[in-house]
């Protein structure tokens, strides 16, 4: 591997922080945007029927703001019980702002990572085809930098490819769960207001 490393030359170096970098965020994200994790299974049935038992309380709203994103959504509801429907949906949407930021955290960085890892590799090629054409002499070629130059240009180019590829996958995979994942906490927020608006009773 590290004799790779250096037949590829000098250009490699900022693919491998960008892989590097990449890899981090992938794992993170993956970490991240586990739906137990944001959108816990029954958590909506669970703080109805708390609403149902003891009313609101701060340690209640707080315990539920730290549980999980959509926690977050259903909290900022319950903190407006009493208020008119609209102002319990404009702070829900607020609130719903917030952690769809939050939700696509990193994904610009990844997304960025994916989208100029081949420019990288295409730097990487040009560099190498100025070692290419700099070991022509009128004496003949410089066979040592000839076979440099071509292995610069190629491992550049390869590489680039290999960070760009599983990027892209995962940066659209991740921002599709986003979206998801921020629809079904609309849906449930929703289905909150209408229950304590009395308009629906589960």
């Amino acid at each position: 591997m590290f004799s790779i490393i250096l037949a590829a030359g000098w250009p490699i170096w900022p693919l491998l922080l960008a892989s590097i970098i990449a890899v981090a965020l992938i794992i993170e994200r993956l970490v991240a945007l586990r739906r137990v994790k944001v959108l816990p299974n029954g958590l909506l049935q669970r703080v109805i029927a708390e609403y149902r038992q003891g009313g609101v309380n701060e340690s209640m709203l707080a315990r539920l703001e730290e549980q999980s994103p959509l926690g977050c959504v259903l909290s900022a509801g319950l903190r407006n019980v009493g208020s008119s429907r609209e102002i319990m949906r404009e702070s829900i949407e607020e609130a719903g702002g917030v952690v769809a930021h939050e939700l696509e955290r990193y994904l610009t960085t990844l997304g960025t990572i994916a989208s100029i890892s081949p420019l990288m590799g295409l730097f990487g090629t040009v560099v190498g085809m100025i070692e290419i054409f700099g070991s022509q002499s009128p004496t003949g070629t410089n066979p040592m930098q000839l076979a440099h130059g071509i292995s610069v240009a190629l491992y550049n180019t390869g590489f680039g490819l290999i960070i760009a590829i599983p990027g892209m996958i995962f940066w659209r995979h991740f921002r599709a769960l986003v979206n998801g994942f921020v629809i079904e906490m609309q849906q449930q927020a929703v289905r909150l207001v209408e229950v304590l608006t009395g308009e629906r009773k589960a």
